[in-house]
């Protein structure tokens, strides 16, 4: 039986398995999701309170410290406060934790405000639908022309391990940010990604001074379960401070939302909840719609570019395919488009966005995007033939797709502005109308004179007809 003698509420750490903690409460505890509660005896060790047990007055919590830190037994306290992320002017130009602890070596933190990482309210039904119309250029080929960026909308960036979607990620913020600084606040979330990109990126944003538009939280990859996990909400939740409270438009940024999935994984498998058959926590799709339910758009617009890791290039994974509902357009990078060396190493017949139409693109870049995806399926059959018994047997019209097929997907190659030192090659910006051009050009003849080898990693045909 638990005496309080301290006139505290508290809880008994009644198990201890890894980073999650079950305590056990005198009576009917009235734990909030998001609550912190701390050690007795070291007040710096805290849990924050995730999801009821299976057993009367006992609770989950998740625990940032290492379990031979918690003995069982041990005695927590509540606060009865929620766990909160520092929001405000003050964290742009900043890197921070979940906690709001700073990471990029200047002075701690003072925020103006916090912003409560589980706070419910937002009704997804509520919210207006953004202006289809209100297209971001990202001066990127292959996105602005098959996959467009629209604010207040969602596009997801999927592809297995190596194969650049970090890259793209980056450059897409550089892009974007460098010509609408003033019209957007960026928020970047790491979650359960590598130390060396976030550094990367913090020190481009820093080079191209924008840096102080943006605010980057991190849960590396270093970082355990319980730090990835909130990291998702506490990004989230900043983004939503600055669309009501600062009313900003929002360009949110996540890297790597598969890394959210997993770090909720690993915490609700050592909870005793039964496994859906697939092997994830049956919360997933829950965790997952929260998320995604408030990046929605209010009187100010919350623009989300996420990456998701594809776990053994296995496209069907349920985590996966979890987020493919949100979004309005998934851009899929391929490891064997990648193998070819052609980068960004988007597979354009896998990659697919709702935008795509004579109503919201218009009539001509409709028509573009439909001959060009037309070009590249009737080659593939052509490809095969090719790769066993070579051009020269082909007939004239075979071999004009074939040809045209690799000029386009050779055009769509690109370099970028993130990735100069590692390339040695200077980034190139080009701007959607030239793009549209410059496809309707290859898919319509106008170029077959030139060879397809002129055509990779160029920016503009300019460079190659003038």
């Amino acid at each position: 039986m638990i005496k309080d003698d301290l006139n505290l509420k508290y809880g008994i750490v009644k198990s201890v398995k890894n980073f999650v903690i079950e305590l056990e409460f005198l009576d009917d505890h009235g734990l909030e999701i998001g609550e912190v509660l701390y050690l007795e005896d070291k007040p710096e060790i805290k849990l924050i309170a995730l999801s009821s047990s299976k057993n009367i007055n006992c609770f989950f919590c998740a625990s940032v410290a290492e379990a031979y830190l918690i003995p069982r037994g041990s005695r927590f306290i509540r606060t009865e406060e929620v766990i909160k992320v520092p929001a405000g002017e003050k964290i742009l130009g900043r890197v921070i934790d979940v906690f709001g602890n700073t990471l990029d070596e200047k002075e701690q933190l003072v925020p103006d405000r916090f912003e409560e990482l589980f706070k419910r309210g937002d009704n997804f039904y509520s919210h207006p639908e953004s202006d289809t119309t209100n297209f971001i250029e990202t001066g990127i080929k292959v996105i602005d022309v098959f996959a467009p960026l629209v604010g207040g909308r969602k596009v997801g960036l999927f592809g297995g391990a190596g194969v650049g979607k970090t890259v793209l990620l980056s450059e897409i913020l550089h892009n974007v940010i460098n010509r609408e600084k003033d019209k957007y606040i960026s928020i970047f979330a790491g979650i359960g990604e590598r130390t060396r990109e976030g550094q990367e990126l913090y020190e481009e944003l820093k080079r191209t001074n924008v840096l102080d538009k943006a605010s980057l939280i991190f849960g590396t990859m270093g970082s355990n379960p319980t730090v990835r996990f909130l990291t998702g909400y506490a990004s989230v939740a900043l983004a939503k401070h600055f669309r009501d409270i600062q009313a900003k438009n929002v360009l949110f940024l996540a890297d790597n939302m598969f890394r959210f999935a997993q770090a909720g994984n690993e915490l609700y498998l050592l909870m005793d909840q039964i496994s859906s058959e697939d092997g994830y926590q049956a919360a997933l799709v829950s965790q997952i719609a929260e998320i995604h339910e408030t990046l929605v758009n209010n009187n100010q617009t919350i623009t989300t570019i996420e990456a998701i890791y594809v776990p053994a290039d296995d496209i069907f994974d349920p985590a996966v395919q979890e987020v493919f509902g949100y979004l309005d357009s998934s851009i899929l990078l391929s490891r064997d488009v990648y193998r070819e060396g052609r980068y960004p190493a988007v597979d354009i017949l896998q990659t697919s966005s709702t935008l795509i139409s004579p109503e919201t693109v218009g009539t001509y870049h409709y028509e573009v995007v439909i001959k060009a995806k037309s070009l590249l399926r009737d080659a593939i059959s052509i490809e095969r033939i090719v790769a066993l018994v070579g051009i020269t047997e082909l007939s004239d019209q075979d071999r004009m797709i074939y040809e045209r097929a690799a000029k386009l997907k050779n055009y769509l190659t690109q370099y970028f502005f993130t990735a100069e030192k590692q390339t040695g090659r200077k980034g190139s910006y080009v701007p959607l109308s030239k793009s549209l051009e410059d496809i309707d050009k290859i898919v319509s003849g106008k170029v077959d004179d030139i060879s397809e080898d002129k055509f990779l990693f160029i920016g503009s045909l300019d460079e190659i007809l003038s």
